[in-house]
């Protein structure tokens, strides 16, 4: 048994005689006769040492071994048109890899959205998507791991950076029903909030160091986690602003509480936008993607 003169061809022409059902409709669409057809596959079963199809009856039926080498065929085929297509997108200038990062507030549904169609158009390139809050997603695309980004949870743009401006996203200020700023009458929220642990994100990056951004309460407890912040609001550990999407479906269940009566205190939008260096060439999915994020 000798594999290393199985050829691609051989696969190919396999792979295509089980999905058409014949050896003769196999030969029709590869312009070759139906004897050559036969020739290859026969030449692959005794390079595997394996029957491939049972040709006891009129037409060749697919073995228990066939079907399992069919599998790798395909898989083979597969990677090796994945080859060619990477390697004709790298002779056009298209990237092997594009890294990104996303700010924690921007809607995770809306990004995998456009990524979803990415993947389609360059199934080629592998994508990084980091996510991060506050100073550290500049930092990340100012240090060059990044390719762009969207910042949002700090309010302005760092010095090096281009961008163009992304919906904003709406925060609120959110608690547990039985937190105490939500069983009290509204009219008293706003005065009580200096005394009221606020859950508030932060980051390590030297961008944002020893900022506060719409911190209302002397007393807070900092996260680096969007996540852990939304646990720790369901638990009543504190209250804190969400962006409107994410909470949506916990103030409907109840399981969060608007506390409306403070909202005109508290920055209801927020900016985002999508930032890179100058002095980054983008490809054509860099480019791509740019624009598919900015199309509403």
């Amino acid at each position: 048994m000798n594999l290393e003169t199985i050829s691609l061809d051989q696969l190919r022409v396999f792979a295509r005689a089980v999905e058409l059902g014949s050896f003769s409709a196999a030969g029709r669409e590869l312009g070759r006769a139906q004897s050559a057809v036969s020739y290859a596959i026969t030449t692959l079963e005794s390079q595997l040492g394996l029957i491939l199809f049972d040709r006891s009856g009129h037409t060749p039926k697919l073995t228990d071994h066939g079907a399992a080498v069919l599998a790798d065929a395909k898989a083979i085929l597969a990677r090796t048109e994945g080859l060619h297509a990477r390697a004709a997108g790298l002779r056009d200038g298209l990237e092997p890899e594009l890294s990104i990062c996303i700010d924690v507030m921007y809607p995770v549904p809306r990004l995998a959205q456009v990524l979803a169609e990415f993947r389609q158009r360059f199934p080629t390139v592998t994508m990084r998507v980091g996510v991060e809050v506050l100073g550290a997603v500049a930092e990340q695309v100012i240090q060059g791991r990044a390719k762009f980004g969207v910042i949002g949870s700090m309010p302005f743009r760092p010095d090096g950076l281009m961008g163009d401006p992304l919906p904003p996203i709406r925060l609120i200020p959110v608690a547990a029903p039985h937190h105490s700023l939500a069983q009290m009458p509204r009219a008293e929220r706003l005065s009580a909030l200096p005394d009221e642990v606020q859950l508030v994100l932060t980051d390590r990056s030297r961008l944002t160091e020893g900022q506060d951004y719409a911190v209302y309460s002397a007393k807070t407890w900092r996260l680096s986690d969007l996540g852990t912040k939304l646990e720790f609001l369901r638990a009543g550990l504190g209250w804190g602003n969400m962006p409107e999407h994410l909470v949506a479906e916990d103030i409907a269940s109840g399981r969060l509480l608007h506390l409306c009566g403070i909202t005109r205190s508290v920055t209801e939008w927020l900016p985002m936008h999508l930032v890179r260096k100058p002095s980054v060439a983008l490809g054509p999915a860099g480019r791509w993607l740019w624009d598919a994020m900015l199309t509403p």
